[in-house]
């Protein structure tokens, strides 16, 4: 049979006849697949939230999305009062000894740090 035989004179390739693709291509359309797919997810998370597009730009918007690809199966997402109570105070926490590494140096370099402030405390 030829490589590229019609099944029953249809006119329609069978695809067990037909030359296969080669296996770079067909990655490439999973990659682009599995990418859209994300996209989507995460398109629908902003759309829902009103989460401003340029957050996309923010440098530890990557940083993130790789977290969430190296992380197991069955691992759930914060919940919200994890993000607003104890992941929030770790956060402060590492600002506020990053602000103290940077106290040190200020007489030598003249540094100037301005910031929003905290009314939670």
């Amino acid at each position: 049979l030829p490589t590229s035989a019609s099944i029953a004179g249809h006119g329609r390739k069978d695809p067990f006849l037909s030359k296969p693709k080669s296996q770079q291509m067909t990655l490439k359309g999973m990659v682009k697949a599995t990418r859209n797919m994300l996209g989507r997810y995460v398109g629908k998370w902003f759309y829902d939230k009103g989460i401003p597009f340029d957050a996309a730009n923010s440098t530890y918007f990557p940083p993130m999305v790789s977290a969430i690809q190296r992380v197991r199966l069955g691992v759930k997402p914060p919940k919200a009062y994890e993000l607003s109570g104890p992941i929030l105070d770790d956060e402060v926490e590492e600002v506020k000894k990053w602000i103290e590494e940077y106290k040190q140096s200020w007489p030598r370099i003249g540094i100037t740090l301005m910031s929003d402030g905290w009314l939670n405390e």
